[in-house]
């Protein structure tokens, strides 16, 4: 298992929102299983991007927050810039095959109208 770009995006900005996320939380935010976000988190630790700390006054003393380092916040910056760089391209791609199919079907219905 790998922990690509658009996991760790989406896994550094969830936590950097709201670091009380829980990894059921986290799995069903980012619509993966709780082993693959288990997978990620420890990643994202033994990295140095985020640290677990228990919460001290909470019932459920299981229950972690998960911050992000001074480290993490830089990785989060250079993961949201390569992010855009690959959304913008896709979406350039897109508008140009939408710009295609448009031209396809304003000649087929010219056809059609002779």
């Amino acid at each position: 298992m790998r922990l690509d770009d658009n996991h760790r995006y989406k896994l550094l900005k969830l936590l950097q929102d709201d670091p009380s996320l829980n990894q059921r939380n986290l799995a069903e935010s980012m619509d993966i299983s709780l082993g693959k976000v288990n997978f990620c988190l420890k990643a994202l630790i033994e990295q140095g991007w985020i640290k677990a700390k228990r919460f001290h006054h909470s019932h459920n003393k299981k229950a972690y927050a998960y911050i992000l380092t001074p480290r993490g916040i830089e990785e989060k910056a250079k993961v949201t810039a390569r992010f855009l760089r690959r959304k913008m391209i896709e979406f350039e791609t897109l508008q140009q095959e939408i710009a295609e199919l448009r031209r396809e079907n304003d000649k087929n219905n010219n056809h059609n109208d002779e």
